[in-house]
């Protein structure tokens, strides 16, 4: 973390948003904002003191006691307006994106573009946040369910999906009545900001979305403020772990999208070329940096005879800064994300895995300060080793071998994550086998990154999930309101009553 003095003083603040105001924290304490391919030093974030994330958490707080009165029609005409304005500032969204954050700029599109999927179905909130009524349940008796907003929510949101992930969170939250305490990863919060601003203009009133920004203490902040009544967050899994079990033990609701090891099985019977083109792009696109990202491959029988042509398919990815025409692979997010990813490709080479394809120390003109790690492809891989049993979080594709479908299935489900899987076939019977004996939340067919719609939820499980409800879609709903049910029971005042009754029968 750098000190303000180290910063260049003609460099722009990144500002808290509190009660409907951008403004400028006084902390001691920030962080340089820094280009991935060059280094440059974009803005500088501040962590924020514990006195401006209480009075974010306040001035949400007193937003509630209106906000969560506001007619439900009128909450989704907001979030039809802001899906408007995102799309007509979609080029600058992107371009604020791949400078902070290092990804394609068409890529950067698509980030924003499948959180712009959220804030539409978001506005669909009058179809979606719907109780259930059952009528004369006993003489005269009707009972009935609201879904009404909690409070006072927050979000954690990681740097790879800088866009995506926040309009995953917080749209959902305030549509469905709640106000929100935002906060985005301190290593890339422009493109968010900058969401933020666009969602004010859309006409959320001041006090309920918050954005306050930071590391540790924020976050533990966050877990421990007895006013936040639900935490959703999406990182690591030691972060999301702590997030879940701190905030937990302070009675709040909780949801974690953690780490995850997303195995692609190929039989040999799937279409070659655009297996290969699917894998490539699963495993290689955003640096390698999705947690949906198709790391590892395990080849059944025959296709372990395509990995030279995965290897050809790999050489043919440009590798260039995200803002270059034709770029297929920017950089990775930091020095430190960099250096990482290159001692674990070297930990496959001392435990015996085969590098097909290294990666590393990549040449790129005019971009030689930038964090670039090229595609890397090792086969022969196996549990025990640290490029199988670790999220990488770069563009390395680790191949294990297995003879069969059963043994594929086996080896995935032996593995402790569960966000997503895909299989590769044209075999109806042995897709729909995979789907039914798979042990994972999220699978595709012929799919590498089964991220479902926002129809739905997205539903990772096993050591990849903390929680029983996923962001967005109607999980989300559930996860965003209370459920109050009500027994009525009307008189006219010419009934005649029935007594006293001392028996639990509503009769």
């Amino acid at each position: 973390m750098n000190d303000m003095h180290a910063v260049a003083t003609d460099v722009a603040t990144v500002k808290l948003l509190i009660d409907g105001e951008f403004v400028e924290s006084s902390t001691a304490h920030w962080r340089d904002v820094v280009n991935p391919a060059t280094q440059a030093v974009l803005a500088r974030v501040p962590m924020a003191t514990p006195a401006e994330i209480d009075a974010a958490v306040a001035a949400a707080q007193r937003a509630f006691k209106t906000w969560r009165k506001t007619p439900i029609g009128a909450r989704a005409r907001i979030f039809l307006k802001y899906q408007q304005l995102i799309r007509e500032h979609m080029g600058e969204l992107a371009a604020i994106l791949t400078a902070e954050q290092g990804k394609t700029l068409p890529d950067a599109e698509g980030d924003v573009f499948r959180g712009l999927e959220v804030v539409e179905h978001a506005a669909a909130i009058g179809n979606l946040q719907l109780g259930e009524l059952a009528n004369n349940v006993a003489g005269g008796v009707d009972t009935y369910t609201l879904l009404q907003p909690l409070g006072v929510c927050a979000g954690i949101t990681p740097f790879n999906f800088p866009a995506m992930i926040p309009l995953w969170m917080f749209p959902m939250a305030i549509a469905t009545g709640n106000t929100f305490v935002l906060k985005p990863s301190e290593q890339d919060p422009l493109v968010t900001m900058r969401l933020c601003e666009l969602a004010l203009q859309a006409g959320i009133p001041k006090g309920v979305l918050n954005v306050v920004h930071g590391g540790e203490t924020a976050v533990n902040a966050i877990c421990d403020h007895p006013d936040i009544k639900a935490v959703s967050f999406v990182g690591s899994t030691k972060v999301g772990t702590h997030v879940y079990q701190r905030a937990s033990l302070a009675g709040k609701r909780v949801q974690c999208m953690m780490g995850a090891k997303n195995h692609a099985v190929v039989l040999a019977d799937a279409n070659k070329e655009q297996t290969l083109n699917a894998l490539a792009g699963a495993a290689f696109g955003a640096a390698g940096q999705r947690c949906m990202a198709a790391s590892t491959a395990v080849l059944v029988g025959a296709a372990n005879d395509w990995i030279a042509d995965l290897v050809a398919k790999a050489k043919t990815l440009k590798v260039n800064a995200g803002t270059e025409a034709g770029t297929d692979v920017g950089p990775v997010i930091s020095c430190a994300a960099r250096e990482r990813v290159e001692g674990l490709i070297a930990s496959g080479v001392e435990q015996g895995a085969t590098l097909e394809l290294d990666g590393r120390a990549p040449a790129v003109p005019g971009y030689e300060r930038g964090n670039f790690v090229g595609p890397t492809i090792f086969s022969g891989a196996a549990p025990g080793m640290r490029i199988y049993d670790e999220e990488i979080f770069g563009p390395v594709l680790v191949i294990l071998r297995a003879e069969t479908l059963d043994e594929a299935i086996e080896l995935v489900n032996a593995n402790p994550n569960g966000n997503g899987t895909a299989i590769f076939t044209q075999s109806g019977a042995a897709a729909r086998r995979f789907q039914e004996d798979i042990d994972v939340g999220q699978v595709g067919i012929n799919v590498p990154i089964p991220v479902p719609v926002p129809l739905f939820s997205f539903s990772g499980s096993r050591a990849s999930k903390l929680g029983d409800l996923g962001p967005y879609g109607k999980q989300a709903v559930t996860f965003y309101t209370q459920t109050k049910t009500v027994t009525a029971r009307w008189f006219d005042d010419d009934t005649l009553g029935h007594g006293v009754n001392t028996t639990i029968s509503l009769k």
